[in-house]
């Protein structure tokens, strides 16, 4: 790397890191990726599904480079004083794998990736909700679908809903989900208790083609735990 081209890449890395800080009390290199721009959303959730094996994949970087940036975010880090926190990243899918971001998956490596470098500056009470918070299993996402012309890769069948795999689209029977009832959104307090209620859950979206993107259109939640909520709900408004 020429000495112009290290500087460059100097100066994006602590862009995107005091950018990320600012926002939100720490900073992570998958924040230092998307700042510089050799990620974006989209490669992101195809890896967070599953359907991408690692995160180099969804990048058209030389793996030197990447290595020279993340060197560059620790360094900026460890010169801020700020405080590393190792970080869970597991897929959004019904098994939970654990993300693998390199290729090679070296577990020092990995690690490295991992990490998230919170700021001095916030209370110990904000900084235990931060690592809580990067910690927490990110909410299965299952598709409710505009036609019903596809099919399981697993068993060939339909359904009202979909969730995505590496494959394919899976139906929810064969995802492990099969028992959960939906919840249509409109009920806030409904929605909130039974998804506090509920061990297993997952956010159903559609796509709208007048916006361009997927929007909320409610849950599933475990059929015991939605009746439990909706009884005390009745109890509690007189029904």
């Amino acid at each position: 790397m020429s000495r112009q081209s290290h500087l460059k890449l100097v100066d994006r890395v602590r862009k995107a890191a005091e950018a990320a800080l600012a926002a939100q009390g720490f900073v992570c290199p998958l924040d230092i990726l998307l700042g510089i721009g050799w990620l974006n959303a989209g490669p992101v959730r195809d890896w967070q599904t599953g359907r991408v094996d690692h995160l180099e994949d969804a990048m058209q970087i030389q793996t030197s480079r990447l290595a020279e940036a993340m060197k560059l975010f620790r360094g900026w880090a460890i010169e801020k004083s700020l405080s590393p926190s190792v970080t869970d990243y597991v897929a959004r899918t019904p098994q939970r794998q654990t993300l693998r971001f390199t290729r090679r998956g070296d577990t020092a490596i990995e690690e490295q990736y991992r990490t998230h470098w919170i700021s001095a500056e916030v209370s110990k009470k904000e900084r235990d909700r931060l690592v809580e918070k990067a910690n927490r299993p990110p909410e299965l996402v299952v598709i409710l679908p505009l036609k019903d012309d596809w099919t399981c890769h697993r068993c060939g069948k339909t359904g009202d809903f979909l969730i995505m795999e590496n494959p394919g689209p899976a139906c929810l029977r064969c995802a492990g989900l099969g028992d959960l009832e939906y919840l249509p959104a409109g009920d806030a307090l409904l929605t909130r208790r039974a998804k506090a209620r509920s061990k297993r859950s997952a956010v159903v979206v559609r796509f709208s083609k007048s916006r361009g993107r997927y929007e909320r259109r409610g849950l599933l939640v475990e059929a015991g735990a939605l009746e439990a909520v909706r009884r005390e709900l009745d109890a509690e408004r007189g029904g």
